[in-house]
């Protein structure tokens, strides 16, 4: 279940009210269409320069464009021929985040340079140094000063959401209810086993020689296991895998998860039991079993609060999207890119 979203994440840090709104209107599952009179656009993909559109007089850049269009992209290509579809939705959601800005930059925020370099040091705070921050503006064609700009923008349009629409979102009892009804299969939990291990690591470069030695460590284990050995001392002292410093706890994992092998032994098992040495493509893993869940759907007191905010998040996106489409009627807006 989702939220509202109000920002794109680019790279460990947020990046802006000009490229949050496509968060918006993908939230609700529905592209912004403008209700005003149809405008038919071509856009190609070649790189234009300059003001590409204007909204109530306010420009929109070509280099804006260019951000939204990475963002979407999430570094993946599109062919030729969808090029022009990405240009327009791109295209559409800066109209729609310069249509919420300047209903935004209306409303007083206190202390906003205070937030903005929060904002800022917790996105800085994301990566390993200063220099990798600063290549991630730069794909995004940016520096600082841009980044500053545009978190203050996206302050601007949260606070605008907040106020206008999250602060009078509900959902009554009964919506929550019908809901939980209506959709059992959501709340679905499969089973699940709680298991610890031991692997003696092995690997595709493993000498035949070194396996049968593996192999035989494993072996040597199990007696010591049967013999009343305590298990998660063992795997501290002998298990390769990382979970060797919780006694080879894996916690609590459903099919599907594990290797195949792995997952057939230990679904076979009772609490409390070990399996025999069983050997999968990452070595030879002894098996116990703590605790057995079976599949059972999550009662309602165990989600009605996300079920909650779930059907606010929707409510709250069906009138942002009302909004844009109201504002749109109303608002002056030329396209600019041929």
């Amino acid at each position: 279940m989702q939220n509202v979203h109000l920002s794109v994440c680019f790279k460990g840090f947020m990046v802006a009210a000009l490229l949050s709104c496509g968060s918006l209107a993908s939230a609700a599952g529905t592209e912004v269409k403008n209700e005003s009179a149809a405008v038919a656009v071509s856009m190609s993909a070649a790189s234009p320069q300059g003001a590409i559109a204007r909204v109530n007089g306010s420009a929109i850049d070509a280099l804006e464009l260019r951000r939204a269009k990475k963002v979407l992209l999430r570094g993946q290509t599109v062919p030729a021929e969808q090029q022009a579809a990405l240009d327009k939705q791109a295209m559409e959601q800066l109209i729609s985040a310069e249509l919420l800005y300047q209903a935004a930059a209306k409303l007083e925020l206190k202390d906003l340079d205070k937030q903005i370099d929060a904002k800022v040091a917790q996105g800085k705070a994301r990566f390993k140094d200063e220099q990798e921050f600063k290549n991630a503006i730069k794909d995004l064609e940016m520096d600082e000063k841009d980044l500053r700009e545009y978190t203050r923008r996206d302050l601007l349009i949260s606070h605008f959401v907040e106020t206008t629409f999250v602060s009078k979102a509900s959902v009554s009892d009964a919506e929550i209810r019908a809901f939980y009804d209506k959709n059992p299969d959501k709340f679905k939990r499969n089973e699940t086993v709680k298991a610890s291990h031991i692997l003696i690591g092995t690997d595709s470069n493993t000498s035949a020689d070194d396996k049968k030695k593996a192999q035989e460590k494993a072996e040597k284990l199990r007696k010591e296991l049967a013999g009343g050995a305590d298990f998660a001392a063992l795997a501290k002292g002998n298990s390769s895998c990382p979970s060797s410093q919780k006694g080879g706890d894996l916690g609590y994992f459903g099919k599907g998860q594990m290797v195949p092998a792995f997952e057939k032994a230990a679904f076979a098992l009772k609490p409390g039991e070990i399996s025999d040495v069983v050997e999968t493509q990452f070595g030879y893993h002894i098996i116990k079993l703590t605790e057995r869940k079976p599949a059972e759907t999550a009662d309602y007191k165990d989600v009605k609060a996300k079920i909650e905010e779930y059907l606010k998040g929707q409510n709250v996106n069906e009138a942002i999207q009302k909004y844009i489409a109201d504002t749109r009627k109303t608002a002056k807006i030329e396209i600019l890119l041929k």
